[in-house]
């Protein structure tokens, strides 16, 4: 069984997200959410959510492409994410193309292209 792993916030989930999930579940037949708690986002990111982790958690677990959801709480955790999980393909959006070569060495790293009409900083200055 191939295992995928994707980080991220996934606060007002919108069909940019769904199409990376997507995009990451066609690498492999497994595919874990690292998805960023509160304390994180607002501690290490300065960002505050709209909906709580468990909101967010909930919402990626009822996402057919979704099989498992853990929490990421600092930057650090994705070397022992990729070795704990046993994972062969790591997955981010090209904003952050290079950021993660670091963990080529325990598995492949993807970075796909976002969906380049829509994001959650347009949604929250739209509603501004």
């Amino acid at each position: 069984m191939k295992k995928v792993i994707t980080y991220g916030t996934f606060d007002l989930l919108h069909y940019g997200h769904i199409n990376l999930l997507k995009r990451a579940k066609a690498l492999g037949d497994y595919l874990i959410v690292a998805l960023s708690t509160d304390e994180f986002n607002w501690n290490s990111k300065q960002k505050k959510c709209y909906f709580t982790y468990e909101q967010r958690k909930q919402l990626l677990e009822a996402i057919r492409y979704v099989d498992l959801v853990i929490p990421e709480e600092n930057w650090e955790q994705k070397t022992d994410d990729v070795k704990e999980f046993k994972v062969d393909t790591f997955v981010m959006g090209n904003d952050w193309e290079g950021k993660f070569d670091f963990l080529k060495e325990h598995c492949e790293v993807v970075y796909l292209p976002r969906t380049p009409e829509i994001s959650t900083t347009q949604i929250k200055n739209d509603l501004k």
